[in-house]
């Protein structure tokens, strides 16, 4: 599940920045449509059984 699961982490990590940067922007229609997109990310890694915090060895943030 190596791919998959690293596609998945990239997904939630593009996710996150992009909320990140709508906010800062100040643009709340952004902000909701990332938020949204981000959502979907997480549910779909928790649905896989895929940890969106660890690194390409499968283990958590530094």
């Amino acid at each position: 599940m190596g791919g998959f699961a690293e596609a998945l982490r990239e997904r939630v990590r593009v996710a996150r920045a992009a909320v990140e940067a709508a906010r800062e922007a100040g643009d709340a229609f952004s902000v909701a449509v990332a938020e949204d997109e981000l959502d979907d990310a997480l549910r779909l890694a928790r649905n896989s059984g895929v940890d969106p915090d660890a690194g390409p060895e499968g283990r958590g943030r530094a």
